[in-house]
């Protein structure tokens, strides 16, 4: 995953998305900001409560749904129970497993990288973008921030000036995802005191990590999903995980949340980033949006297969990475 010319190509300093185009060629504006929504037909799924292997699962449906012709999907999800999701390639062996059954801690793994996050049922606001390969740029970089453009304008909304990080971060602890080395592709940081994301001594944006993004791209559409923090929990965040030498002080000097640096409660940071999913689609002059979408009756049958097959299933999700098919 390349970071070259991230510096050049972060948001405007309003936060607001750029002029939306019409191709995904054009998807970045000249200034290389990240333009609006790609164009087409377009529904959001509002906030829905279900368990982990359902949502990456409905993840996994949304893909398919835009690859074959559907809508594109936008969509805001909570985790019930809470859920440790690992990465593609995670080692089982990095997680506590007798602390998650004790504290009734959903485990599944996702079709994305990187290491494990801990997604509690309060505190973590999921999102994802399903969209057509073709209508997103081709770039990595380019793509993540068109579809980062609404989340950093979810944020503006509820008051926080949010960034990517400028540069990598030193890592702590590999296996999980919030406590690798923060990348400037697709890592977000807030100020601590909920005002401008400023440079510290060495020229590094001077934040704590607020929310994380990734992508994976199957049957010619491509999935951008991300776990933005509403309120750490650092003790549960670090129980998931096996013998983690980081402490919880430690986490939260790395990790914040909404709730910690702003006076808004969890429904209405929900709605604001859903009203930014919402805008950044109906600023397109060739994109159409149900706001009030829905799952049909196939695509949820589809995915109750793909969480007995994959997503609840002991074998995948504990499995080594190499004997994982």
């Amino acid at each position: 995953m390349s970071d070259g010319g991230v510096g050049d190509r972060r948001r405007s300093t309003s936060g607001r998305s750029a002029r939306v185009t019409a191709t995904a060629d054009d998807a970045v504006s000249d200034d290389g900001t990240a333009g609006g929504a790609p164009p087409g037909e377009w529904r959001l799924i509002r906030e829905e409560r279900r368990p982990g292997p359902m949502q990456m699962a409905l993840d996994e449906v949304a893909v398919e749904t835009a690859a074959a012709g559907g809508p594109s999907t936008l969509r805001t999800y909570r985790w019930t129970p809470s859920c440790l999701t690992l990465g593609y390639h995670q080692d089982p062996d990095t997680v506590d497993w007798a602390f998650c059954d004790r504290e009734g801690i959903d485990v599944t793994r996702r079709q994305t990288g990187g290491g494990g996050i801990y997604h509690d049922g309060v505190g973590d606001i999921a999102y994802s973008i399903a969209v057509p390969a073709e209508a997103v740029p081709g770039e990595l970089l380019d793509c993540y921030h068109l579809l980062c453009a609404p989340v950093l304008d979810g944020f503006d909304r509820i008051g926080l000036d949010v960034d990517y990080v400028d540069e990598a971060f030193p890592e702590l602890y590999r296996p999980a995802c919030y406590l690798r080395e923060l990348h400037p592709a697709h890592d977000m940081v807030a100020a601590d005191d909920g005002g401008r994301v400023t440079a510290d001594d060495g020229g590094r944006s001077a934040g704590r990590k607020i929310a994380g993004n990734a992508q994976y791209r199957k049957r010619d559409a491509v999935i951008q999903h991300g776990s933005i923090t509403y309120a750490v929990d650092a003790e549960r965040h670090l129980g998931a995980f096996a013998d983690p030498p980081v402490t919880p002080a430690e986490f939260r000097e790395r990790v914040t949340g909404i709730a910690e640096i702003a006076a808004v409660d969890r429904a209405d940071a929900v709605a604001a980033f859903e009203a930014a999913l919402a805008s950044w689609v109906r600023a397109s002059d060739g994109a159409t949006l149900d706001a009030d979408g829905s799952w049909t009756d196939d695509e949820l049958a589809r995915a109750r297969e793909l969480v007995a097959e994959k997503y609840r299933d002991e074998e995948w999700v504990r499995s080594r990475p190499t004997n994982r098919s």
